[in-house]
């Protein structure tokens, strides 16, 4: 454990994103075996922030600027980086990400943008300003690209998620609030509360004036629900939010498509499917808990073809407990095979909520991961895929990334508006986030659902209400 002393504690959580960059264990304010000290100071000028660590010193200087939110970016950004410094010289390692511990790093690459940057120069401060390394700003240069050419969302729409938190089994690395479907005995009351959320806030869109541009059904597992339960809740989806340019449903876990379900979705107009291997070693499967074969996987794949899905993505996880290079090139080979329009390469997060932390497992910053990542890359962009949406987690084996790739247009246009939040989305089922924008304000806001599934049936009327609280209760828009 490190010890993190600090006389601003308002940038405790920041320091310590940085410190588990380099050593990745808990980071306390009053326990510890490594000490690291960090002040903040007044100078002439602005601030001065110092950091002091097995004996070695760094510090660096924020100057005074106009506006509170600014003035609190500029000295966050100082005290990061002196943290960064010093334990980069004294672990001699240099993370891929430098000094970034975000979940968009995209976003400075708009900044830099705004700021009248070319994307040359943007991707240059990227790397002198906070030394990340040259193929990762390069890939973020790839990815902002991408997403120029896509179609931003109009002032007057918003996106839809849509949450069924259940799987025919729990996979080993699973945070989600999702549960074994078992029995089922929970589903049906589920569908039934979650058609109340669905007619109250189709109410407040309308009220509003919105109109769907992207939904997107998630989980969980929603194909674990039976062909008839998916009729009936799309059907009501697409009557009560209609318009929509894109759907998509996940349908990860091959053990729950079938012909039925797949026909149900074609005959919605569903037009974009995720079906997620994770990896193609059948050793791997049963490491992970999931309960079927790897070729099961190119078999749902070829069903949802003969019914012509002509839009599939399919999910990798680099880094998989007892994960060999081999194996994850095996798993690319099936994958360029297969040649679904969308790849998305995840790197392993060991998260509190997996069975994983449970046990103990820890990821090994041993390159593999790393090596993986670069892998995918190379041969996903060789085989006329590009990056269009990039995100970062805590706790990612080698510190890494996931990215989304996919063929010229059929970039998920749900994707790129939630991880760039350039559209409010509307949130419903058991532990989903309504994330609301606000562009006057240039403010976003949250409503979160509660997990527990049982909770969420029992409360969903309060789940409503806390979204009208959010759209209507300071009358923004008004």
């Amino acid at each position: 454990m490190i010890q993190l002393k600090t006389n601003a504690p308002g940038y405790f959580s920041d320091l310590a994103d940085v410190a588990r960059v380099f050593y990745d264990e808990p980071v306390s304010p009053d326990e510890g075996d490594r000490l690291i000290e960090h002040a903040h100071e007044s100078a002439d000028g602005g601030f001065t922030e110092t950091c002091r660590f097995q004996g070695d010193v760094e510090r660096a200087f924020a100057p005074s600027i106009d506006g509170a939110v600014e003035q609190k970016r500029a000295v966050k950004r100082a005290a990061k980086s002196c943290l960064y410094k010093l334990l980069k010289r004294a672990t001699g390692v240099r993370p891929p990400w430098g000094a970034l511990t975000g979940i968009r790093p995209t976003r400075l690459f708009y900044e830099a943008l705004d700021e009248g940057r070319t994307e040359s120069e943007a991707e240059a401060w990227l790397i002198d300003a906070f030394d990340v390394t040259p193929p990762k700003a390069a890939l973020l240069r790839e990815i902002v690209k991408t997403q120029r050419a896509v179609d931003a969302p109009e002032p007057d729409e918003f996106d839809l998620y849509v949450a069924i938190p259940f799987c025919p089994t729990r996979c080993e690395y699973c945070a989600f609030p999702a549960e074994a479907i078992g029995k089922g005995r929970l589903v049906e009351p589920y569908l039934a509360a979650l058609m109340r959320e669905i007619d109250l806030t189709a109410l407040m869109m309308a009220r509003k004036g919105l109109k769907l541009r992207a939904g997107y059904l998630g989980g969980g597992t929603p194909t674990s629900l039976s062909a008839m339960q998916l009729d009936r809740l799309l059907t009501t989806l697409r009557w009560k939010f209609p318009g929509a340019v894109e759907w998509t449903v996940e349908a990860g876990r091959p053990d729950t498509i079938t012909r039925e379900k797949l026909s149900v979705l074609r005959n919605l107009e569903i037009d974009r499917l995720c079906i997620n291997p994770q990896t193609f070693s059948d050793e791997t499967l049963k490491r992970i808990g999931r309960a079927h074969r790897a070729e099961q996987i190119a078999e749902a794949f070829e069903l949802a073809r003969s019914l012509d899905f002509r839009d599939i993505n399919m999910d990798l996880i680099a880094a998989l407990p007892g994960e060999t290079r081999e194996d994850f090139d095996r798993t690319l080979d099936r994958t360029l095979d297969l040649a679904p329009e969308g790849v998305t390469v995840h790197t392993l997060a060991v998260k509190r909520a997996s069975k994983l932390h449970e046990v103990g497992f820890a990821t090994e910053r041993s390159g593999l991961a790393e090596w993986m990542v670069d892998e995918a890359r190379a041969r996903l962009t060789a085989s006329g895929y590009q990056p269009y949406y990039l995100y970062r987690q805590k706790h990612m084996a080698d510190n890494l990334e996931n990215v989304g790739y996919a063929k010229p247009r059929f970039a998920c246009l749900y994707n790129i508006d939630n991880m760039e939040e350039t559209a409010p989305v509307l949130a419903l089922g058991a532990g989903a986030i309504t994330k609301w924008v606000f562009p006057r304000e240039k403010l976003i806001e949250r409503a979160a659902n509660v997990r527990n599934i049982a909770t969420y049936i029992a409360q969903v009327d309060e789940m409503a209400d806390r979204k009208r609280t959010l759209l209507f209760g300071k009358e923004r828009n008004a």
